[in-house]
């Protein structure tokens, strides 16, 4: 079982910066592929960006490419967001992903058994 916990987030002007990152706890299986998604109340989950573990392999949604950088420090276990160039539409709550058994679906919700309880990125306009 891996327990995520988020740091980072809060507010921002429209076109500013703010940072998060995640770090694992596991016991038995260290995740593979970590990550993002982003949820805005009463929507679905939207895919972010991920990374994969043992390549850092990214993958990015066409909304935030260009604008966001994932990044990982392996050996911490930690997953981080760097997030540039903020519009009002990313005002969301963004929740760490992780996996401990790749499926190769890395942009799909389904392929994560790990979810961390999330933390507000609200920007302003």
């Amino acid at each position: 079982q891996v327990q995520l916990r988020e740091s980072g987030g809060g507010s921002a002007p429209a076109g500013g910066s703010l940072s998060l990152s995640c770090t694992a706890s596991w016991r038995t299986k260290k995740p593979q592929y970590m990550g993002w998604f982003r949820q805005v109340s009463g929507k679905e989950r939207e895919f972010v960006a991920v990374i994969g573990g043992s390549d850092d392999t990214q993958y990015y949604a066409d909304s935030v490419k260009d604008r966001f950088t994932i990044s990982r420090n392996n050996a911490q276990d930690t997953v981080y967001l760097q997030m540039t160039s903020l519009k009002p539409e990313d005002t969301a709550r963004y929740i760490c992903v992780a996996d401990t058994s790749f499926s190769g679906h890395p942009t799909s919700i389904s392929e994560y058994n790990a979810w961390g309880p999330g933390t507000r990125v609200t920007v302003s306009g």
